[in-house]
């Protein structure tokens, strides 16, 4: 499966933040969208889910066999930096909700339990009300419903800037598990994050994307090459 980006643009006013967008995922594989703060990812990201209508451009999912088809919500998960969860309810009222309105498309149930263990989130904390959650457990329900949900592109913007050590570690971990089968696009603006968990480098820099080669993670001359692209301005 490919998710294919083609002509995409985008303006604000006088303002170019996607130029002409060209660009093939893959599945498989865990992409890192690297930019400077206001290089225009989550201007991109809201495109790709209809958040923002872009000015031009289409994107759409490419079969193995050729095969092309337009991009439904049901395909796409995203994963907001700051995340959204209803706070008036507990985690365990949350996804009871989720899965009880998405029962027609979740395949493979678990029991609420089940997802809860996945996450690492403990007992004590499965009937707290949402609102009483820290920053890493609100991203953890944010990225647990997007698991049971299993889009097949998945959107993280920005999601383990302001997490702990630990739990940083345990959503890298889960993401590496998600890899078959999906197109995973990590947001992020820190160098040896994307290094860290990402297969193939993207980096948008003045409104378009470029694969930056890589053929050794450790290379002073590929740290460089992105540094220096990163350096210069842009504008989201």
């Amino acid at each position: 499966m490919k998710f294919v980006l083609e002509h995409l643009s985008k303006s604000f006013e006088k303002k170019k933040v996607l130029r002409d967008l060209n660009f093939t995922f893959e599945a498989g594989k865990i992409y890192g969208l690297l930019g400077r703060n206001g290089a225009g990812k989550t201007t991109l990201f809201n495109c790709l889910n209809r958040d923002l209508k872009a000015d031009k451009g289409k994107f759409y999912i490419e079969a193995e066999n050729g095969v092309r088809r337009e991009v439904v919500a049901a395909d796409m998960g995203y994963v907001l930096s700051v995340p959204t969860v209803p706070e008036f309810l507990t985690g365990r009222e949350f996804l009871k909700f989720f899965m009880d309105i998405n029962e027609m498309s979740v395949k493979n149930p678990k029991s609420i339990d089940e997802y809860f263990d996945d996450m690492s989130i403990e007992p004590e904390d499965r009937d707290k009300l949402l609102k009483d959650y820290s920053h890493g457990m609100k991203n953890k329900m944010q990225m647990l419903i997007n698991i049971i949900a299993q889009p097949c592109i998945l959107l993280l913007d920005e999601p383990l800037t302001s997490l702990d050590v630990v739990v940083a570690e345990e959503m890298k971990q889960l993401l590496r598990s998600l890899k078959p089968d999906r197109i995973i696009i990590f947001s992020t603006h820190i160098l040896d994050l994307a290094l860290d968990l990402c297969d193939e480098i993207v980096l948008l820099n003045h409104g378009e994307l470029e694969v930056v080669e890589k053929t050794d993670l450790d290379s002073r001359e590929f740290k460089d090459k992105i540094l220096a692209a990163l350096r210069e301005d842009g504008n989201e």
